[in-house]
């Protein structure tokens, strides 16, 4: 977007995709880091005289309107955000009421479209319904990172149409700080070079650690997955969380990854997964028959942040236990502050979003991390190596 001149701007009608597929209880938006996250965005061209329009998509409502998922909220709370500006919100996304909203716009003003879900070509990437979204701007911006993995029409198949009548489609503020930062890491990270890995399986993280591997200095890993690195290593995990069908597949990695790849040591048990548990630390030699792993232990918070105390770029993606529930927050709280502490010495710390993102913001820790990105699963599919639709479809797109 910063390429864009003035002329380019100025009077025109600014088609932007944004991701605000926020959390909504009661009508009421209870994590708005998505929104803030693409305010610069929106302020860049609202000073420059664009008529910003919004797509954006919520939830899923299976191509069909669904008054539980209407943006309408999102548009409310956009204009208490952006301070003095009105945000008009259509019950449309594309048809005559959505054209006629954009051709009454005056330049600075901001329209949100409604749920691009709602249509059921959206998910198809269906090109007709990318034309008539193509035919509401004069300039396409995908400021929509969480979204870049899905070759949907908002997203994909309006940028490919816009490029084909001669229009820019370009990346938005965010977009661009997204695959800095994370192409930074993968291309040219400043070493040491550490990646942390958590979450349940790791069936969904596999193709990122092939891709990590080769790239790391150390490649840490926690939560459930590392029961499955247990089971390959000959260890008891009880009634933990383990992937049968992926052990053999771990056995290889840990034959082949050295001591790049570091286990936990120990571990956090309980009964149940369930708060107030009575919990007990053991050596990952000692889990009981009839105990869960739900946490890393001390010892191996206290290894990751040694390493950790060295490292010049961090990338983290998936807390190291069951973090929602106090008894097994320990070892992510433990981590999460390693990290920042990294952060505070001078290394590059990324946080590859979904739930380690959240966990870093209710730790509130978020101001110490040098990026969170808005998307998990983009975040993921970028690390994989994978090309992102989104990203793919701009005018002179970051190569993957």
């Amino acid at each position: 977007m910063a390429d864009l001149k003035d002329e380019d701007v100025r009077g025109k009608r600014v088609l932007v995709r944004v991701d605000y597929n926020v959390p909504i209880e009661d009508g009421r938006i209870t994590d708005d880091k998505r929104i803030t996250s693409t305010l610069p965005t929106l302020d860049a061209l609202l000073q420059r005289g664009a008529r910003v329009i919004l797509l954006a998509h919520f939830g899923r409502p299976k191509g069909k309107p669904n008054a539980e998922m209407s943006l309408r909220p999102v548009a409310a709370h956009l204009e208490t955000l952006l301070e003095g500006r009105s945000v008009r919100f259509v019950e449309q996304t594309v048809g005559l009421e959505a054209g006629g909203a954009v051709s009454l716009m005056q330049d600075g003003e901001v329209l949100l479209l409604e749920n691009t879900r709602f249509l059921p070509g959206e998910e198809k990437n269906d090109s007709s319904l990318a034309e008539e979204m193509s035919a509401l701007g004069d300039v396409y911006v995908n400021d929509a990172f969480g979204a870049a993995h899905r070759a949907h029409a908002s997203t994909a198949g309006v940028a490919i149409a816009m490029k084909a009548y001669g229009k820019p489609a370009v990346a938005g503020l965010l977009m661009d700080r997204e695959l800095q930062y994370l192409g930074g890491a993968l291309a040219e990270p400043e070493r040491p070079f550490v990646a942390i890995l958590g979450g349940a399986k790791i069936s969904g993280k596999i193709d990122v650690i092939r891709s990590l591997l080769p790239k790391v200095d150390h490649l840490l890993i926690g939560g459930a997955m590392a029961n499955t690195f247990f089971r390959a290593m000959d260890l008891a995990t009880g009634t933990s969380l383990v992937e049968d069908d992926r052990v053999g597949m771990a056995r290889e990695l840990l034959a082949t990854a050295g001591d790049k790849l570091v286990i936990p040591v120990d571990a956090v048990v309980a009964p149940k997964l369930e708060a107030g548990q009575t919990t007990q630390t053991v050596a990952r030699e000692s889990i009981p028959s009839d105990q869960s792993v739900l946490d890393v232990g001390p010892k191996t918070v206290d290894e990751f942040r040694r390493i950790l105390s060295t490292a010049r770029t961090v990338l983290w993606n998936g807390p190291m236990g069951v973090f929602e529930i106090a008894e097994f927050a320990a070892g992510t709280r433990g981590v999460a502050e390693a990290v920042a502490e990294a952060t505070d010495r001078g290394a590059t710390t990324i946080i590859g979003g979904g739930d380690s993102a959240a966990a870093v913001a209710e730790l509130g820790l978020e101001a110490r991390m040098s990026h969170v990105s808005t998307g998990g699963g983009a975040s993921l599919e970028f690390l994989e190596g994978k090309e992102l639709p989104g990203v793919a479809a701009l005018n002179n797109a970051v190569a993957q």
